[in-house]
């Protein structure tokens, strides 16, 4: 029994060295590849972002920005439906924050000097014109109002298109948690846009 029992322990620091052994390889960085988060290397982005990533991010920040030239447009207006307005303000809200963090992430990505800008979008991405764009201008009242609500649906079914393709081809999580998003918001605003525009 005596020779049995000091067996055990025997055994048991065994499978304690063994693994110790086993942890040496993670100490050592040399451990399954992905699991060195936190390791400050600044290739770790650019690695976890696809061209798709990189196109959506430039894409949707000039897609942004014109929302946010067409909201200013009709917010210097008179007599335009207040729920017009409103919804101009909160366009303006929710997508500059957007529009810096999309640079960031192509600063973090190495990929801010890509290129690519508005003449680089295609069509059905519902972007305006400059003809569409001075029409916004030159419209007032009532039918400010109508074309803002007309022209913003036709810009947020476009931004969706856009959005929609970085959910099924991104890489980056956020991105394609961003897209996600806009999926989202801009389809619930579609149906606002729409409700007021058969109101008015």
């Amino acid at each position: 029994m005596k020779i049995r029992t000091l067996a055990i322990p025997a055994i048991a620091l065994t499978a304690v060295l063994a693994l110790a052994g086993c942890s040496d390889t993670g100490a050592t960085g040399n451990g399954m590849p992905g699991m060195d988060h936190g390791n400050g290397s600044s290739s770790a982005p650019a690695a976890n972002a696809n061209e798709a990533d990189i196109m959506f991010a430039t894409m949707m920040i000039e897609h942004h920005r014109q929302a946010i030239e067409m909201s200013d447009a009709v917010l210097t207006k008179e007599d335009v439906d207040p729920r017009v307005t409103t919804l101009a303000e909160d366009i303006k809200a929710a997508q500059q924050p957007e529009i810096d963090q999309l640079e960031r992430w192509l600063e973090e990505w190495g990929a801010s000097d890509s290129g690519m800008g508005m003449d680089d979008m295609g069509h059905g991405d519902g972007m305006m014109t400059e003809d569409d764009m001075q029409a916004l201008e030159a419209a007032t009242g009532p039918e400010a109002s109508r074309l803002f609500l007309e022209q913003m649906i036709e810009h947020h079914n476009g931004a969706i298109t856009m959005a929609q393709e970085q959910v099924d081809n991104g890489q980056n999580p956020d991105a394609v948690a961003l897209a996600q998003k806009i999926v989202d918001d801009q389809t619930a605003e579609i149906a606002t846009m729409e409700d007021i525009l058969a109101s008015l």
